[in-house]
Order: structure tokens, then sequence, then C-alpha cells
């Protein structure tokens, strides 16, 4: 296949970039390979197999609008900012051949060695620099047809890829795909003094095309609309996103001053609530079922669950002595 088209999207919404690969993908000529280049600000995006809720501080996610969205790919969650540079490559592929990120990082560690810059492709789909990783890979197949995927951490804020993606202690047992945590980087501190976003995009342009007849591609306003309608019918949706993880028990843990200590065991699937268990050194008024009832059938936040209890009538202090709703709920639901 001699022709390739590069095409730049300039949105960050995670949702709507997701939904264009898609488009791309499924809708687009088959007679050309394509290199996509696009950025998210403030997005957490989950690979297909993920339990959502065990991969993402989900508190710290809601105080600081991080939009969470899942990809069509497997893989670990990553964090998107506009220090973050994304590539996708969709060409042909053999429907025999097996899964294989690394053909496809080798454009990325040649523009690299471009700047001097001694990077290496470790494991299945890992790029690393003086032994840290700024580069994860994914791969989604169908028909024949291969999207390969990839985050560069050109200048991220390498503190909030930690905190966003932090998996707290209460996680037990998730039958998801858990990310693996590794040492990252930036690009940044090994390029050269005065290397942009923009010089290493037209130089990863470059080594990606490999010499073929290049193309700049203009979406159509047909390309657009049909590209909104995916956003709102699958990468906008919070089924999408949270209701497609597999079964998690979760433990929740806390401290609620004039209440006591509580223990919640949560059992969420496909984003609902089907079991819940209180325990702790409370004193209550009337049996903590009454509490566990309501909330089953529940998305596992916080509007939703507070209209439950409203619903029912239930005013928690009256069930646990001391217990107030709000603290109540930012437990069930962090």
């Amino acid at each position: 296949m001699s022709r390739f088209a590069c095409l730049e999207l300039n949105t960050t919404d995670p949702a709507w970039n997701l939904a264009a690969e898609q488009y791309v993908f499924d809708c687009l000529p088959r007679d050309k390979s394509y290199l996509m280049l696009w950025q998210n600000d403030n997005a957490i995006i989950v690979g297909k197999f993920q339990n959502t809720a065990a991969e993402i501080d989900a508190d710290f996610v809601e105080k600081n609008g991080i939009r969470v969205v899942r990809r069509l790919s497997g893989g670990g969650a990553v964090y998107h900012d506009l220090g973050n540079l994304n590539y996708t490559i969709i060409t042909d592929a053999a429907a025999s051949e097996s899964v294989n990120l690394r053909i496809f990082c080798e454009p990325v560690v040649r523009t690299l060695w471009r700047f001097g810059v001694e990077a290496e492709i470790d494991g299945r789909n890992d790029i690393l620099v003086d032994g840290r990783k700024f580069s994860g890979n994914a791969q989604y197949r169908k028909n024949g047809r291969v999207m390969h995927h990839g985050t560069l951490l050109f200048d991220s804020d390498l503190e909030m890829i930690q905190r966003a993606l932090r998996v707290n202690a209460e996680k037990i047992r998730s039958k998801g795909i858990a990310s693996v945590r590794s040492r990252v980087t930036n690009m940044k501190p090994y390029l050269p003094a005065g290397t942009t976003l923009a010089d290493f995009k037209a130089a990863l342009l470059e080594e990606a095309a490999e010499g073929k007849d290049t193309e700049i591609l203009c979406l159509t306003d047909a390309d657009r609309q049909a590209i909104d309608a995916l956003r709102q019918e699958r990468y906008a949706l919070r089924e999408w996103n949270y209701g497609a993880s597999p079964s998690c028990t979760l433990l929740k843990r806390g401290r609620i001053e004039g209440c006591g200590s509580l223990e919640i065991y949560l059992t969420a699937e496909k984003d609902r609530i089907t079991d819940l268990k209180i325990l702790g050194d409370f004193f209550a008024e009337k049996d903590p079922k009454i509490l566990e009832s309501a909330l089953k059938g529940c998305r596992p936040e916080k509007n939703d669950c507070r209209k439950a209890l409203e619903s029912a009538g239930i005013r928690t202090e009256e069930i646990i002595c001391g217990l107030r709703a709000e603290a109540f709920l930012s437990l069930v639901c962090q």
C-alpha cells in the first residue's frame, strides 16, 4: 500500500477524538494508510476490557473535572493533557497475523534518534528513554485492518498522571484488566533545547510515511456529522465509559466525625450497585440493611444514590447515628 494520508484533529474533546478514530477506521477508503495526530485535555482513557471504577481515583477525577472515556482497544488506562501527543496509525493487516505492536512503535523510535535521543522499545508496547516510559501503545483489529495508537509524553504534568490514575487501597477484586504502573518521564528534557511539539510532529510524520506519497486529509462536513453522531451514540455515554466494566468488588473505608468508622463493601456490575454491606463501630437506630437495599440498582455516583435515598424517604441520620448523607454518599461513591 503506497498511499498515505495524515489527519490532524483540531479538538481536545476525548469523546470526539475517539469517535473520529473509529470513523476513520470503519468508514474511510481502505486503499490507503492513515496517520492521525491528536490531543486530549484533562482526560483519562481506559482500555476496552478494564473496570473503570478500579482504575481511577473517582473523587480526584470529579473534583478536577477529568473526563473519562473508554476506547476500542485493550491495554491500560492513561491520562492525557495538552503536554501529551497521541498518534494513530490505521492500515491493512493480514487476518492471520497476531497482534504486533513493536513495528508500529518503530517510527517513534526513529524520530527520537533523529534528535539524538536513544529510545528503545520495551516488552510488547512501551517505549523508554533512560529506562523510563514515555509512550504506551495499544491496538484494535477488525476485518483485516489494524488501528494502532499510542501516547507520547512530550511535556505532561507527571504529578497529575500519578494522582488521576492512583488506585486507592479499597480495591479488593476486579475482573477487569488492571493497568501496570510504570516510572514515566517526558521526552522534552532529552530533546535538543528549543525543540517544540510542532518540530516533533513534523519529524514523526516523515518517519511514519517512510517515503510513501503523503496527502493531508481534511474531514468533510458529512464526515464531521457522522463523527458527532458516533460520539453521542457511544463515547459520550456513561453506559459505554463505565457500564461496560466487568464486575468489581470494592471496600470503602472512612471515619465520619460524630458517627464512627465505616467499612462499605460494594459490588458493582455494568455500572450498577448489585450488592452493598455496611459495617463499622457506629451505633444504629435502625437496621443498616435499609440503606443497603435502597442503593442497590443505583449507579455508584452521588446524584443517583442521593435521588434513591430521597425517593425512599430515607434520612441517613435516622438509620445510623450521626451519619450525614453527604459524608455517606462521598464514601460510597469515592
